[in-house]
């Protein structure tokens, strides 16, 4: 039997953006998924997801698993949960050059579904991982991340970008611009997450900021836009001494910078009500800056705060579910047992 864990993500900057060859910041976060992968003697794959919706399920199918399994759960939890874990299965296959192998596979995870914090990638690179070391051939770290990329790919129709899945595997801050990923040095960045309890349609509103560029300039200078802002943040970044607490200069220049993001992404219609309350009600409580994560129309927002302040302001905002302080994961995929 072996467990993996791989972390989930915030953007700091650059969500969308980076669809279009713009540079993006994610930074890993300490809140994980988790896979256990154990080989079967047949060709059976059974999955049990406690966590993945709320009340779990449990599946077994055979052979190849280029079809959906027949299940008694509604078909957007087959499509959303059990879609990342075929895929992740066929690349752990066809990377261990195994492509009958069988796993008893186990799905646990304390990072929201579709809110915008790389829950699919973390499932998807923790599965991986956790099903090639279990037939003996584990991947290096890029690797496992490209591997990753590919699955997201296929799942999300094209439209995956590498950040999230290099993000988790690799951990810290990295920096992303079309295929090229590296890992950049960032200060433990003091996070804090809101969540609506809702999920955007990645696939909807990724569709529609590429409508929205390809009909009008301003949007297209919108883009662009926040990739300036990508690059400023990035120098400010590189200024920092990783290893100090951020100082309250730094932090207030990134969070306004923050601001702007979510501001260029409320032009490309990609917020929502319930994600500007809750960025307005970390400003208003005093945060440096606050942004939606991820693809928006619902999910989460990131706010840079190292007091209370904006955690119990957003806790008592009409329309957010969680709020939660959450650590840069300097750390990404890890073996638990093996």
């Amino acid at each position: 039997m072996t467990v993996c864990e791989a972390p989930g993500k915030v953007y700091l900057f650059g969500e969308h953006a980076v669809v279009y060859g713009e540079p993006a910041v994610p930074a890993a976060i300490e809140r994980r998924a988790t896979v256990t992968a154990e080989p079967r003697a047949d060709d059976h794959v059974r999955v049990e997801a406690e966590d993945l919706s709320l009340n779990g399920f449990t599946v077994e199918y055979s052979g190849g698993t280029d079809d959906r399994p027949d299940v008694d759960v509604p078909t957007p939890l087959v499509e959303a949960a059990m879609g990342y874990v075929d895929a992740a299965v066929r690349q752990a296959r066809a990377a261990a050059d195994a492509p009958d192998a069988g796993f008893e596979i186990t799905v646990e995870s304390d990072i929201p579904l579709g809110a915008g914090l790389g829950s699919s990638a973390a499932v998807v690179v923790a599965g991986i991982d956790a099903a090639t070391r279990a037939l003996g051939e584990p991947l290096d770290r890029r690797e496992l991340a490209d591997r990753a990329y590919r699955a997201e790919y296929e799942v999300q129709d094209g439209q995956a970008s590498r950040a999230d899945t290099f993000c988790s595997a690799i951990g810290g801050a990295v920096r992303v611009e079309g295929d090229d990923c590296e890992p950049i040095e960032a200060p433990n960045l003091p996070f804090v997450v809101g969540f609506d309890g809702g999920a955007g349609d990645t696939g909807e509103l990724v569709a529609g900021v590429g409508q929205l560029r390809e009909e009008y300039g301003f949007a297209a200078d919108t883009v662009e836009s926040i990739g300036d802002v990508v690059r400023t943040g990035e120098a400010l970044l590189a200024d920092a001494v990783p290893e100090e607490e951020p100082s309250p200069e730094l932090l207030a220049e990134l969070g306004e910078l923050m601001d702007f993001n979510h501001g260029l992404l409320a032009a490309l219609g990609v917020s929502a009500r319930s994600l500007d309350a809750m960025v307005w009600a970390a400003r208003d409580a005093g945060a440096h800056g606050a942004k939606l994560t991820g693809a928006g129309g619902g999910g989460c927002i990131v706010a840079l705060d190292a007091s209370d302040a904006s955690e119990t302001a957003l806790s008592f905002t009409q329309g957010c579910e969680d709020a939660f302080r959450a650590e840069l994961a300097t750390e990404g995929v890890r073996v638990v047992e093996s």
